[in-house]
């Protein structure tokens, strides 16, 4: 296993930083008096700014002191939060992102650095114009910094115990008492009460503990960014203090040996004692988490995925051998291996809720430029997902949102001719549906204009100017290739690019799209996607001596088939079910296997995009767990087929892909593909 390159680590918790800046800044927004929010914001580009000198990138740590001096006068009233600095922050936070992708073949002093640090000196003044010198992340001067609000100086008490192994994270306690040092005077004493025997003592670990009186005016905020970096593995408590010396105690335990105060300060200012931060045995323990590669998740699953393969087979041959001896290991090996397929596909699953967050600046930015007012609520972002349907979910919902913010969402002046707010509102929300997820886009806009499509599929000729066709078959016609309603072609669409696209991409992640709409109150569009792409619940059919597999989560219920019914409907591929009129497909005609169908067959009803199609076989031999593997791209033509597994007896059953399977059967009628859609 190769070693975690720490350079790769900080990258990625950078683009964690960076998607959180996002966010805090699209809140900011909405809500401009949220003091933790620019704190927080202070402190992820305060983060930043640290590792990229710790790791080497300076030109990033250069670029970022000037958001953090003008964030720190934020933070004390000096500088108002605008709307103009927010856009100067979101674009540094862009500019930040092409820094750690090219770091070496960026210049710091390029045109998009020099635009965005003169408008943050045009907004923040002098504390703007402060810099470290390039190549050293060096501590900002005590008389560099601006002061307190008020301007009074506040004596405080600092209790400090970091954790046992902080020399393992590069950081150096003394280090963090110059910097102490740096925001005023201060009088430190150290504890030595945990250092154990010289026989137990362990040479990387740190055992001392601190106690500092600071006087400063440079408020709580900055004596936290001190500890920003070890916070959450330290025992620290931060409160004012009235006049006294420093404790004698260390913290908590016994009485200790304590070193000599250093500079203790003169002035007394009297405050009121109130803690500020909870005690450490009072705060609640985060919980743990490990960063893997997901080319090693991915490699995991393919192994568990052979190890399922390879447990069927086993059960088929302890099955025929039929040996009481054999039978008990054989079980509980079965049972060992669907915990540990169980256990390896949750830790695949990932909740949507970071997906979502990257559309709330789509929606920003695309709302600025059309020139309309758009709100995007987002709802059960705790739901998850395999990481693969994440991964190929994003660019579906883009399309989506960008055709709902462009043809259905109003501009703002004609939203209150009819009525209607002002501001209009996309909510994107998700559920779980049995072993689907299903993902909802809604917005409250004008709506699909029907008789628009049904004109324009009649003028690119998809349709005959006569065509009977229902509200969805109309609605489905936007999936057609190259179908615009768009009047010109502009940045955002009208090149007939963007609903069979996501149609596609949703058929090849096993899913379905159904979309609802009302004139003048919007649409909504629902996306059913399986949990997992790697293990799924089948059924096995067969057809003479072939097997094939059919997604469970698509199948409603199985019915017989006489062949006196065929003769019944003269001949026509419908079924009643019910009183209702189903239409099949028979799959030995459609793959043209040879032989003779049996005298009863069997129909497997399946739900398709809210229609129910039924597949005619000649056995249904029951549910399989199906480990799916890719055909090759030798094979990526076919579109009836979405994958294979291999059977217990060591034979390949093809996995059935009902869109396609409806696509062909609809060209090979004839039909337009609407008819099941």
């Amino acid at each position: 296993m190769k070693p975690t390159n720490p350079t790769q680590t900080f990258l990625v918790e950078a683009a964690d930083l960076l998607d959180q800046i996002e966010e805090i800044v699209l809140g900011l927004e909405s809500h401009p008096d949220d003091a933790e929010a620019v704190n927080g914001l202070f402190r992820a580009f305060h983060t930043i700014k640290g590792s990229g000198a710790m790791f080497g990138f300076h030109a990033l740590a250069d670029f970022t002191h000037h958001l953090e001096n003008t964030l720190d006068r934020v933070r004390n009233g000096v500088v108002p939060l605008s709307c103009k600095l927010l856009e100067l922050i979101m674009a540094a936070r862009d500019y930040i992102k092409i820094l750690l992708e090219t770091p070496q073949g960026r210049p710091a002093d390029d045109p998009e650095s020099r635009r965005i640090i003169a408008g943050l000196e045009a907004l923040g003044g002098a504390a703007a114009q402060e810099s470290i010198p390039t190549g050293k992340a060096q501590t900002p001067q005590s008389d560099a910094r601006p002061p307190a609000a008020d301007g009074s100086s506040v004596r405080w008490r600092i209790r400090f115990r970091p954790p046992h192994d902080m020399a393992a994270t590069g950081l150096d306690p003394v280090s963090l008492l110059n910097e102490l040092r740096n925001l005023g005077p201060c009088e430190v004493v150290a504890f030595a009460d945990a250092v154990p025997v010289l026989d137990q003592l362990q040479p990387d670990q740190c055992y001392l503990s601190w106690e500092i009186i600071l006087t400063t005016d440079r408020g709580l905020n900055a004596i936290k960014d001190v500890f920003i970096f070890v916070e959450d593995g330290s025992e620290l408590i931060i409160e004012p203090t009235s006049t006294g010396p420093v404790s004698t105690r260390p913290i908590p335990g016994p009485v200790a040996q304590a070193t000599e105060p250093v500079s203790a300060p003169k002035e007394n200012v009297a405050t009121i004692p109130v803690p500020v931060d909870a005690a450490p045995a009072q705060r609640k323990s985060a919980e743990t988490s490990v960063r893997v590669p997901s080319d090693r998740l991915d490699q995991l699953v393919n192994l568990v995925g052979e190890l399922v393969m390879n447990q069927s087979r086993l059960l088929q041959v302890a099955s025929r051998i039929n040996d009481s001896e054999l039978a008990v290991p054989v079980e509980a090996i079965d049972r060992l291996i669907g915990e540990l397929r169980d256990s390896v596909l949750e830790i695949r699953m990932m909740p949507i809720g970071a997906t979502f967050s990257r559309f709330k600046r789509l929606v920003h930015d695309l709302s600025q430029n059309l020139g309309k007012e758009i709100d995007l609520v987002t709802a059960g972002a705790e739901t998850e997902l395999d990481k693969t349907v994440l991964d190929q979910l994003g660019e579906p919902l883009v399309h989506i949102i960008r055709n709902s913010i462009d043809h259905g969402i109003e501009l703002p002046a004609e939203r209150e001719r009819i009525g209607k707010p002002r501001r209009a509102v996309i909510r994107l929300a998700a559920s779980h549906a049995g072993s689907h997820v299903v993902v909802t886009i809604q917005d409250d806009g004008r709506g699909i204009d029907l008789e628009a499509v049904r004109a324009k599929a009649i003028e690119k000729k998809l349709i005959a100017h006569d065509s009977n066709l229902s509200e969805k078959d109309i609605i489905n016609l936007i999936f057609l290739p190259g179908f615009s309603t768009a009047k010109q072609v502009t940045s955002v669409s009208g090149r007939g690019v963007g609903m069979d696209v996501v149609r596609r991409q949703i058929d090849a992640l096993r899913g379905s799209i159904q979309i609802s709409s009302r004139s003048g109150q919007g649409t909504t569009i629902d996306l059913r996607l399986p949990l997992t792409l790697a293990i799924i619940e089948g059924q096995l059919v067969g057809i003479g001596s072939d097997r094939f597999i059919i997604p469970m989560s698509a199948v409603a219920e199985n019915v017989e088939l006489l062949s006196e019914e065929r003769v019944r409907n003269n001949g026509r591929n419908v079924i009643a079910v019910r009183g209702e009129l189903v239409p099949y497909v028979r799959l030995r005609e459609l793959f043209e296997i040879r032989g003779t169908s049996p005298k009863i067959e069997k129909v497997v009803i399946v739900s398709h995009e809210g229609h129910r199609v039924g597949l005619v076989v000649d056995s249904v031999l029951g549910s399989h767990q199906t480990v799916i593997q890719s055909l090759g791209r030798f094979y990526h033509q076919i579109e009836v087929t979405s994958g294979a597994t291999i059977m217990g007896d060591g034979r390949v059953a093809l996995i059935l892909d009902l869109a396609g399977i409806v696509r062909v059967a609809g060209r090979c009628a004839q039909q337009p593909p609407p008819v099941f859609a």
